[in-house]
């Protein structure tokens, strides 16, 4: 009887360590610059560099509450270390920060930056934060939010 238990629990050791999935550490998923994409007529952009397209309409609709606001505009987009897509727009008071599920890009924050809307941003990275330029204001992002 002793044997047998001996014989399952070694089993289940077995099959529990097949079962584990492989994890490989130490990635980085950053994007050097930020990608400055101009939405089309259907409301969708896409980079080719990165492989990707998304319908930002419903961004837009969001931000704005104008289902048609993004119309002639460019979108702002910066992938950071940890895979995290930061996003925004001219005129904008808000930086989404989304992440990748199930297919889709789902919404993990949303940063209010400006009550009047940004006017000029840019993004870059400086590790472990994405920096956002605005004209003379300068913010520092993580997956967190803001730094204080």
């Amino acid at each position: 009887m002793k044997v047998y238990k001996i014989i399952i629990a070694a089993f289940l050791v077995f099959a529990a360590a097949g079962c584990s999935s492989l994890k490989l550490t130490q990635t980085d998923f950053a994007w050097p610059v930020e990608s400055v994409l101009k939405i089309d007529q259907q409301g969708a952009v896409s980079d080719n560099r990165f492989s990707f397209s998304v319908n930002v309409k419903p961004l837009f609709l969001a931000e704005t509450k104008d289902s048609m606001s993004y119309q002639g505009k460019e979108l702002r987009i910066i992938r950071d270390s940890q895979g995290y897509f930061y996003t925004v727009a001219k005129g904008f008071k808000n930086v989404y920060i989304f992440q990748t599920y199930d297919g889709a890009f789902k919404l993990y924050d949303k940063v209010l930056l400006s009550e009047q809307g940004l006017e000029e941003p840019v993004m870059n990275q400086r590790p472990p934060y994405i920096e956002l330029i605005d004209g003379q204001n300068k913010y520092l992002l993580n997956k967190e939010g803001l730094k204080k």
